[in-house]
């Protein structure tokens, strides 16, 4: 049989090679004894070239070894946007010397991380698992009643003391970054705005939460540790009373101008010692706002109080225990992720029993 080529539309029939004394010959045949009399050609050029270089390098110094290539730093965590789009799902994880200061801070009142990495879209974080926040309990109930404030205020004081001791300002405290356990007690979180500022040191960047803001860190600064202080007080003037001190603006200059010239009201229902506190907690003059750990301690409001994480961790939060048991907050623990994440568990938990 004939095989068939096509060529620029049209289809030409080419004869079949002839076998002649063992032989193949045709166009064909010819075809690949040129093939191997031009790789014959080429083997031969390439041994002479190579016997060439041989003989050039006798005469020749011996190379010196290449440099060694010292290793790229690592990009920073998280690694930007345009890098991550060409990473798989669970690459990259923070380096030793590298990782976030919430996972090298360990304390009672501080929610710890358990692990980090980021993918191509995502930066993916570990933790334990809070129930609820400050911010939807304050939501649900509005006014707190003082002995709840009292055991809030002081595990909020002794976390901002041991920040600020390491030389850590938070400068994004409020309601929202702070989670409740399973018995009520606190767990500080959100340290994303956080940064080492050492004593005697001052900062300049205007950031956080507005209505939580200080007066020198709405005005660009310098500000130091005092600043915490500022939003402690405002946290706990929302919880007594439902509402914040100053009504929130639309940028940090008309926030600065609601602060200065606004003199927050006393809640009418708080006691003395109540309002002495928050009186001395939102001072404009950071310079003589309440900041150290002896200043709490003997201040009339916390009379009576062991400024100790385990003696509070044994007294239960009565308003967030009685919460959680009427709240429909806690019928709907997964509301706030993305998937379908209780049916997926219901559906391991299946699985597991097969």
């Amino acid at each position: 049989m004939g095989a068939v080529s096509c060529r620029q539309g049209q289809h030409t029939r080419v004869s079949a090679p002839q076998k002649q004394g063992g032989n193949i010959q045709g166009p064909w045949a010819r075809g690949w004894k040129s093939l191997f009399c031009g790789i014959g050609a080429i083997r031969s050029g390439v041994e002479e070239l190579r016997g060439l270089q041989r003989h050039q390098c006798l005469h020749q110094e011996p190379l010196q070894p290449a440099p060694l290539q010292l290793e790229k730093p690592l990009s920073e965590w998280p690694v930007p946007q345009f890098i991550s789009l060409f990473l798989p799902e669970y690459p990259m994880r923070p380096v030793r010397g590298q990782q976030t200061l919430q996972r090298q801070i360990n304390h009672p009142f501080v929610h710890s991380l358990g692990d980090s990495w980021q993918g191509k879209r995502h930066l993916f974080i570990m933790c334990s698992y809070c129930s609820m926040d400050l911010y939807s309990l304050w939501s649900a109930v509005g006014g707190f009643p003082e002995a709840s404030i009292r055991l809030f205020a002081a595990e909020l004081v002794l976390v901002l003391c041991y920040l600020h001791d390491l030389g850590i300002i938070h400068r994004d405290v409020k309601m929202e970054n702070i989670l409740l356990d399973e018995r009520g007690h606190l767990k500080l979180t959100d340290f994303g705005l956080s940064r080492r500022l050492s004593q005697g040191a001052r900062a300049y960047t205007i950031c956080g939460t507005l209505q939580y803001m200080a007066p020198e860190v709405l005005s660009g600064g310098p500000y130091n540790h005092t600043a915490d202080w500022w939003s402690l007080g405002v946290l706990l003037f929302c919880l007594a009373t439902g509402k914040f001190p100053v009504a929130a603006e639309r940028d940090h200059v008309a926030m600065l101008a609601s602060v200065t010239h606004c003199k927050s009201e006393m809640p009418a229902s708080a006691t003395q010692e109540f309002s002495l506190l928050l009186h001395e907690l939102l001072c404009q003059n950071p310079l003589y706002r309440l900041r150290h750990l002896h200043h709490f301690q003997g201040h009339p409001f916390f009379r009576g109080v062991a400024f100790d994480p385990e003696l509070l961790k044994k007294q239960p939060v009565d308003l967030v225990m009685e919460t959680q048991n009427t709240s429909p907050l806690e019928s709907m623990p997964f509301k706030d992720f993305d998937c379908d994440l209780e049916s997926l568990v219901h559906t391991i938990s299946a699985d597991s029993l097969l």
